[in-house]
């Protein structure tokens, strides 16, 4: 990472102030000013915050856990796009999808994130219809977890290739993590700390004792004619996005403003390292049978350059990076309904905390979610994942530059260090990006995924008359600082410093 990468994340603005809210109907925000949410996110609750270490691996939990996965860029590419992938693509995609996350991550740090950017910039019912399609493909990205966490284990215990022992092996695995996040979000940070290292270690391992069969020309290795770029695509995109998925946890971090594009920087060098060093050395040290390179291959290539103990760990690393990823994208989807009930966007029983401080009902209804798409195939969930996703991410861009424009002096705890223009340029490249990639989607990931969409697009309007007939409460937490989605001139005012 260079320095003027660094430079983007370490730079810190001023804090802002705090105002309270006011009752009103579901998704629309009173006329009182809005300031900031720092000081009011802290009172929503005295639970215990997540530090730096720990919110440093949730982050690398919700967009890597590590190399597992990433095999399919070989099969589909061959070597050196693979590696140029994993090199180009943060640059493109995942360090202006940090930036932004950083910005308006510090600027609106409560549960909610993104569905909140979007809101304040383009209207609740647009906040709403971010908040369905992310957490949908959440969720659909939580399902592939289980699948992953069984490929690797396949190979030492045959009976999980499918049928019943595979379903009741998904049943208890989606269990006893659900449990894990009802237990506390601590606890799932600290527990993200020790299964990250225990995932690295093996690769570091691996990669040391790969060197004296590197072979640097088969780095180099590249058929353009032989490329399946619809599953490069999708593998590369999956592996490097959901750098703001941490912003829905904003709420329980401890100094958001500080510890918040610290934890971006740092996690984001170690995914990019963690992908690479694993890649360049199974790559460099194994004669190249594309064919082989599929899920779980790195527990082979293991096998091949250490013996059978390195291939158990690295099987008991991939089984526990897995668990990390589902606990860790839980928790955001989870705190990312808490934060819209309590915006008033769904129902007011979504706000409710367990003992322990987490969403239950966010909790029972992602968990739901999983079990119904855990039959769906690898590829299949990341393509269908991937096209809602990019939606979601569309409505990001246009809030982000939005903001920028409509309140330019707005006080920003974290600014990236560019102006309007520059903001827009740097976020050029990634949206055409999105568009490359649906264009590779297929026809029918296309078609389920828009069916998705227009289910979102009637939600909102049929939860809005459900709040009318009072079938069911909305309200919005009174200890959150309060802003207009869409503002007047009095209100843009009341956002400058």
């Amino acid at each position: 990472m260079d320095v003027k990468v660094t430079s983007l994340f370490v730079q810190q603005g001023s804090n802002i102030a705090n105002t309270e809210a006011s009752s009103a109907p579901m998704g629309e925000y009173g006329g009182r000013d809005y300031h900031g949410l720092l000081e009011g996110a802290a009172r929503a609750n005295n639970l215990p915050k997540v530090s730096i270490i720990p919110l440093v691996f949730l982050i690398f939990y919700e967009v890597s856990g590590g190399p597992f996965g990433i095999e399919d860029t070989v099969q589909a590419a061959g070597p050196l796009l693979a590696i140029l992938g994993f090199l180009v693509f943060p640059l493109i995609w995942s360090i202006p999808e940090a930036l932004i996350t950083a910005e308006m991550g510090t600027m609106f740090p409560e549960n909610g994130g993104y569905v909140v950017w979007v809101s304040s910039a383009l209207g609740p019912y647009w906040g709403f219809q971010q908040g369905w399609m992310k957490w949908l493909s959440g969720v659909i990205d939580n399902a592939l977890y289980p699948v992953l966490f069984l490929d690797y284990l396949e190979s030492t215990i045959p009976a999980l290739g499918g049928g019943l022992p595979r379903a009741f092996a998904v049943l208890g695995l989606t269990a006893l993590l659900t449990f894990m996040n009802y237990r506390g979000l601590t606890i799932v940070g600290w527990v993200a700390v020790f299964l990250g290292v225990f995932s690295i270690l093996p690769f570091i391992i691996m990669g040391l004792m790969a060197i004296p069969k590197l072979r640097p020309k088969r780095w180099l290795v590249v058929n353009l004619h032989n490329v399946d770029w619809n599953l490069y695509l999708n593998t590369l995109f999956w592996n490097l996005n959901y750098w703001d998925s941490i912003s829905t946890l904003a709420g329980e971090v401890d100094n958001p403003s500080k510890t918040l594009p610290k934890a971006l920087l740092y996690a984001l060098i170690l995914v990019v390292v963690g992908y690479l060093y694993p890649l360049l050395a199974g790559t460099g040290a194994i004669p190249l049978d594309r064919e082989l390179w599929t899920d779980g291959y790195f527990s082979d290539i293991a096998k091949i350059v250490g013996g059978v103990w390195l291939t158990w760990w690295v099987q008991g690393a991939a089984a526990l990076s897995n668990m990390g990823m589902f606990v860790a994208e839980m928790s955001s989807d989870s705190f990312q309904l808490l934060g819209m009930a309590e915006r008033g966007m769904l129902p007011e029983f979504f706000s409710k905390r367990s003992p322990y401080g987490t969403p239950l009902i966010g909790i029972m209804f992602s968990a739901s979610g999983v079990l119904l798409l855990s039959w769906l195939s690898f590829q299949e969930i990341v393509a269908a994942e991937n096209f809602l996703y990019c939606f979601g991410m569309l409505l990001e861009f246009v809030a982000f530059i939005r903001l920028r424009i409509k309140n330019p002096r707005a006080s920003r705890p974290y600014k990236v260090p560019l102006g309007t223009i520059g903001c827009i340029l740097m976020i050029i490249p990634p949206t055409l990006l999105i568009f490359v990639v649906l264009v590779f989607s297929s026809l029918k990931v296309m078609l389920v995924s828009l069916a998705a969409v227009i289910i979102g697009l009637i939600l909102q309007p049929c939860l809005r008359y459900v709040e009318k007939k009072r079938w069911l409460r909305f309200s919005i937490n009174p200890d959150l600082p309060d802003f207009r989605a869409t503002g007047n001139e009095n209100a843009a005012e009341s956002l400058m410093e």
